[in-house]
């Protein structure tokens, strides 16, 4: 980085330090192939992440060769490459950046006790000595080298200054105190950062960063201390990945400082729309799902239930949310309609569904709604679509099972032929699956033409042995709109073929024709 952007950064700017790639996907079970590595670090640079850590190059011949493309393909971000403080790592990971058009090596060593006691076997001396040749050998290499001391908050304060002070006589231009197994607490975290940029000579020409880790669930408190304390870069992942509990997440940490500019005063150059789908893309690519109530990026994080929620949020949405779920890419706000929704809730709910009900009417239905919210944990729309067409005169089915076969066979292919009625005419299509219900699912689609999401599917036992009827449940989403489908039958891919279909003709539903058949009732 320039000296003019180190000036700045000791002032209001905090860069973001982006390590899913690396930390992130050292989640176990959370590896992700080079091309989906390769989508993930194209919607970090599109957000404005200013640095990417793309992986850790000595650790195998894939590793490297993702850090490699990654650099290729970067336009904008720097791209460091994680190394031990080993002559060959430090090497490898120069030969990995050396691509990108603004490249860093990451290097580390860890000065804890406990850490050099158990893990390197080493004297603080003999750390002292690892700390200056390896920064010199980095900084030989490339002229962003970026020196780590693992375990930082259990390092004694007075041998961590040391440390820092060689690694920047030694030529690294950012120096990262992480918390590396979640042990601080923010007061104490502020006060080290602050304590190490006062003592530490030169401290005032480089950049201090925080890795925070969440073992404590502090990740994102212990960061926005350290940009107190003095640090200007704060290494995060999206979603929170990472090893143990994870790391700080990045959308917490951004969405943090903008919407409380007025308590913490830093900027950072992140574009906050892209936050949702940054989410979307790390999720579907770690294969890790965001928990519900995920701060920021979860499923219920701009969605209310409790009806005095959704009264003040009809009448101003400020009186319930401190930031848009436009501000972080998210389409709109959710009232979930449960036992706790109130009348205005469920009206407003009704004329987003078409319906527009007298008083009477509208009594009848909101207390049928109700007694169905006691009795499920989730009402979807298509259950309100119920209530009124069960008083109105219920829409038929327009999609009807007329006929199906399945093949399956281990190890071989999965075949669903399928014919169905659709508004009386008959259609037919023929699917090759990865398994039985995979195969019917997307016959059904193919016959109707039409492609809704399936949000969910499951299979229950109404009874016991092996004659029990199999009770299976399908939600669909599609425009927008979700709908749920149940069927039980004695054949379990028969109830899956219906419960599917169920869902498909809620989904179908001419909602102003069975609006105008309620107002008539």
């Amino acid at each position: 980085m320039t000296r003019a952007e180190m000036t700045q950064s000791n002032t209001d700017r905090v860069y973001i330090f982006d390590t899913t790639l690396r930390d992130g996907e050292q989640s176990p079970g959370a590896t992700m192939t080079l091309e989906e590595k390769l989508q993930v670090a194209e919607v970090l640079d599109d957000m404005g992440v200013d640095i990417i850590e793309a992986g850790f190059p000595i650790a195998s011949n894939g590793d490297f060769e993702a850090v490699v493309a990654v650099a290729k393909q970067v336009k904008t971000a720097v791209v460091a490459g994680l190394a031990r403080a080993i002559p060959g790592d430090i090497a490898r990971a120069a030969e990995a950046v050396r691509h990108a058009r603004r490249g860093r090596i990451h290097t580390f060593v860890s000065t804890s006790p406990i850490h050099l006691a158990h893990q390197m076997k080493k004297t603080e001396a003999e750390v002292l000595e690892i700390i200056t040749g390896t920064v010199a050998q980095a900084r030989n290499l490339i002229d962003n080298v970026e020196w780590s001391a693992m375990d930082a908050t259990r390092t004694p304060l007075d041998f961590l200054a040391r440390c820092v002070e060689l690694a920047i006589k030694a030529g690294a231009t950012t120096i990262n105190l992480p918390d590396t197994v979640g042990y601080a607490v923010p007061e104490e975290h502020e006060r080290m950062f602050r304590s190490i940029i006062e003592r530490v000579p030169g401290a005032d020409r480089v950049i201090f960063s925080a890795h925070c880790h969440n073992d404590l669930g502090l990740a994102v408190a212990n960061s926005l201390a350290a940009v107190r304390g003095g640090a200007r870069q704060v290494e995060c992942t999206i979603n929170g990945l990472g090893e143990r509990a994870g790391n700080a997440a990045l959308e917490e940490v951004v969405m943090a400082l903008k919407t409380r500019a007025d308590a913490m005063p830093y900027e950072t150059r992140i574009e906050s729309t892209h936050l949702s789908r940054a989410s979307k893309i790390v999720s579907a690519a770690a294969n890790f799902p965001v928990q519900y109530n995920k701060a920021i990026v979860g499923k219920n994080a701009f969605a209310h239930e409790s009806g005095i929620h959704q009264d003040g949020m009809l009448k101003n949405a400020q009186t319930y949310e401190i930031m848009t779920p436009a501000s972080v890419g998210i389409k709109e706000t959710t009232l979930v309609m449960g036992k706790h929704s109130g009348r205005a809730a469920f009206k407003d709910k009704l004329k987003e569904l078409g319906y527009e009900l007298g008083d009477n009417a509208f009594q009848e239905a909101f207390q049928r709604f109700k007694d169905l919210a006691d009795r499920k944990k989730h009402v979807y729309d298509a259950d309100i679509v119920a209530l009124v067409d069960d008083e109105a005169g219920s829409v038929d089915d327009r999609i009807k099972l007329v006929d199906m076969e399945v093949v399956s066979k281990t190890g071989g292919i999965h075949r669903c032929d399928i014919t169905l009625s659709l508004d009386g005419a008959a259609v037919s299509a023929t699917y090759d699956g990865t398994g039985s219900v995979d195969a019917i699912f997307n016959a059904i689609k193919k016959a109707v033409g039409q492609d809704p999401n399936l949000v969910h599917y499951g299979i229950d036992g109404v009874t016991g042995g092996t004659d029990a009827q199999a009770s299976a449940h399908v939600r669909l989403e599609m425009n927008g709109r979700i709908a749920s489908g149940n069927a039980a039958e004695p054949d379990t891919l028969v109830a899956s073929a219906r419960a599917y279909l169920n869902a498909y003709n809620r989904l179908m539903i001419d909602r102003g024709r069975a609006a105008q058949g309620a107002l008539a009732g």
